[in-house]
């Protein structure tokens, strides 16, 4: 086995999988940039752009490569190269575009944990949690939570309860970049055949642990604004990366916000889930009917309202999408008046009342 692509990940099974594809060579995307590539191969790094065929046949941007995918490689000549195709993913992380159109983002293919990396100050968030979980058990890696600035922190024991609420056995890992605390935790999921991605918002310290592992300050850094607390984007695309004891780490650029294209609520809320379970009716809507566990749940303090609250919206995001804007503008009405012949007959009342 190649010893090069070996540090990247390389295993039998991948290995016999390209054998499949006759004289290409197989490669690792480790650097994408809009429409190039990055890849290391048995013959180190070269620049990459995908076949005018693989453009033909490919119609889902999420089936283009990503960072983490291995891919066969021909016209491999002047360090440069053209992608034919993906071998099979064994996980991936996708997320919604932003705008209008739909569809989705890959965020990371190919990774054995998930570091969802979230700082302990005011960046805190356990609804965003949730969203990272949701995307992350969906796409069949591991997720470990991360928690950065813990020097920050003044109220560490409540940030950990509100975060058992909706961690449910998740390993933890709580750090700080000024005193180095956790850093020998993280240290081990990282060894040789193993592939971590860190995500999370700007300024939460991705970039600065990454650097401690590699050894060198190969990312830049930035803090989150004291003024706002909002992170400043440093990393502007997405990169895998060699760690010298053993492992590589793909750096990802900070998301505000974390739109779900597909994910696994049934992982995230498997509380909420094994609750409802136990309602009366089968098909309980947890608002009116007698015998819900899930409103008797919320009442005793088993279940937060706010826990419940974010399922439901998730779950409603996630019904929204490949919907056209008219079929959202629907949904919406169909969920707020029940229908547009109610919604219509709503209106034309309150206009008559004030004639």
């Amino acid at each position: 086995m190649n010893n090069n692509l070996k540090k990247y990940g390389l295993t039998e099974k991948i290995k016999k999988e390209s054998e499949k594809h006759g004289e290409l060579t197989l490669a690792r995307v480790i650097e994408q940039q809009r429409s190039s590539y990055k890849v290391m191969s048995e013959l180190g790094e070269l620049e990459a752009t995908v076949s005018g065929k693989f453009i033909y046949e490919t119609d889902n941007q999420t089936d283009y490569p990503a960072v983490g995918d291995w891919v066969m490689l021909s016209n491999v000549e002047n360090n440069q190269a053209t992608i034919n195709s993906l071998l099979n993913r064994s996980s991936t992380m996708i997320r919604a575009s932003s705008g209008s159109g739909g569809g989705g983002q890959v965020i990371a293919t190919n990774v054995d944990y998930i570091f969802i990396c979230m700082s302990l100050n005011d960046n805190f968030n356990v609804r965003r949690v949730e969203r990272y979980l949701t995307v992350a058990w969906d796409g069949g890696a591991t997720p470990v939570i991360i928690l950065t600035k813990s020097d920050l922190c003044d109220d560490l024991s409540e940030r950990l309860a509100e975060l058992d609420e909706v961690s449910l056995g998740i390993d933890t890992v709580i750090c700080s970049s000024e005193n180095e605390e956790g850093f020998e935790q993280i240290v081990k999921y990282i060894e040789e055949g193993k592939t971590v991605a860190f995500v999370g918002s700007s300024g939460v310290g991705k970039s600065t642990i990454i650097n401690h592992l590699i050894g060198t300050n190969v990312l830049t850094t930035s803090s989150i604004r004291e003024d706002d607390d909002k992170g400043r984007h440093t990393t502007t695309h997405r990169q895998m990366l060699l760690v010298p004891n053993g492992g590589v780490v793909i750096d990802t650029p900070g998301m505000r916000e974390l739109q779900i294209y597909t994910g696994d609520l049934s992982k995230t809320f498997e509380d909420i889930e094994e609750l409802a379970a136990q309602c009366k009716f089968r098909n309980c809507t947890h608002i009116s009917e007698p015998g819900c566990a899930i409103k008797s749940a919320i009442k005793n303090g088993q279940l937060t309202q706010e826990r419940f609250d974010s399922y439901q919206k998730l779950q409603r995001e996630m019904s929204y999408n490949g919907m056209n804007a008219r079929q959202l503008e629907n949904e919406k009405i169909n969920r707020m008046f029940g229908s547009k012949k109610e919604m219509n007959r709503l209106i034309k009342s309150v206009k008559n009342k004030h004639k």
